[in-house]
């Protein structure tokens, strides 16, 4: 479904995002109101309006062409006015009434989606939207129990395809505003429109924290970045500055191969490293340690109530990725990596009997 949303008219390359409704053209002003010949042929009731010259619902423009009198704002103008006439039977009424509406179809009017070119209408962009789509597939990503790798691999490309759209990956001249502020909507003609803040900031918010891998269960706080991108980890120590528990700008070091961020104002550190553990630190001075990346309840707690007794969390978490493990000072010594090849297996496979002698 994501492919095929992907390849539809729905797309709009020149944002690499999706509009609201599919486009399509409106008739001109002129182009409008015309009863076809064929209709007016097969209508006993419009040939009778025409040849008794009935202008009160039927008229004739200079170019021959037939219309209903522009008096009729709705059917039931047009319908009391049908009815006044005596000689007209409740068939001869519903056959011009439904000639009417075949003609202005007012069933398919969708308000300013279907006549609008801005406000969120033909061709536009309507943000909120496409960040609920962005939710979604982080959902779906993160509640998948799938074991197919090339499905969530996908599906992981497929997430990041949708988020570059957004407007804070854009430059400003894409997306004509300065790319952090949220506004509502994208026409085809011009850039975003109507600033404010829309439920967009919700929806990316809620996003953010699912790529960060953070996760509440039974009132237990987790971290399971499996969304997380590998480039998102710094190259080089920089400084992570934060307004704490307290309302205090905080800063704290941060080394390379980390990132950082604040869950309820607690700061939280992602490490790469050789295993999954957790770390917290206390305003006592304790320290509290995890294998695994769970916290306990009564941790969570603390966290989840602000009640200043977490200082920080320290996370580290498997590398998996190759260009850092080769050059990563605390792993690269340690793990060591081989080409998917017969060779490489059949040593694996000796290595494997080797061991098993020695330890049998």
């Amino acid at each position: 479904l994501l492919k095929e949303l992907r390849n539809s008219s729905l797309y709009r390359a020149d944002q690499q995002s999706y509009i609201l409704y599919p486009n399509r053209h409106l008739p001109h002003f002129y182009e409008k109101n015309i009863i076809p010949t064929a209709l007016v042929n097969e209508s006993e009731v419009i040939s009778r309006f025409l040849r008794e010259d009935q202008n009160n619902i039927i008229d004739i423009d200079v170019d021959g062409k037939i219309h209903f009198n522009s008096k009729f704002r709705n059917a039931g103008i047009l319908k009391q006015e049908l009815q006044d006439i005596n000689e007209l039977s409740n068939q001869d009424i519903q056959e011009v009434l439904d000639i009417y509406e075949a003609i202005f179809d007012h069933q398919s009017f969708t308000g300013r989606s279907g006549t609008f070119f801005k406000y969120e209408g033909l061709g536009s962009i309507y943000w909120h939207m496409v960040s609920k789509l962005l939710l979604a597939v982080n959902d779906l990503y993160l509640n998948s129990n799938s074991d197919d790798e090339q499905l969530l691999t996908e599906l992981k490309s497929i997430y990041y395809d949708i988020r570059e759209g957004i407007g804070i990956h854009k430059n400003p001249g894409l997306y004509g505003a300065f790319p952090t502020d949220p506004y509502s909507h994208t026409p085809a003609h011009c850039g975003v429109q109507q600033p404010g803040m829309t439920g967009q900031v919700k929806e990316d918010f809620i996003s953010r924290f699912g790529e960060l891998g953070v996760q509440i269960s039974n009132g237990k706080i987790s971290f399971q970045p499996s969304l997380l991108e590998i480039s998102e980890f710094i190259e080089s120590d920089q400084n992570f500055v934060f307004y704490n528990i307290h309302g205090d700008k905080t800063t704290l070091p941060i080394k390379k191969n980390s990132l950082a961020f604040t869950l309820a104002q607690v700061p939280v550190f992602y490490t790469l490293s050789e295993q999954n553990s957790i770390r917290v630190n206390f305003n006592n001075n304790s320290v509290k340690e995890y294998d695994g990346l769970n916290l306990c309840k009564e941790v969570s707690n603390s966290v989840f109530n602000r009640e200043s007794k977490v200082i920080k969390i320290e996370v580290t978490l498997i590398n998996s990725n190759p260009a850092t493990i080769m050059t990563d000072e605390l792993v690269a010594d340690n793990i060591y990596l081989l080409p998917l090849n017969i060779e490489s297996i059949e040593k694996v496979l000796q290595t494997i009997i080797i061991l098993r002698s020695l330890f049998s």
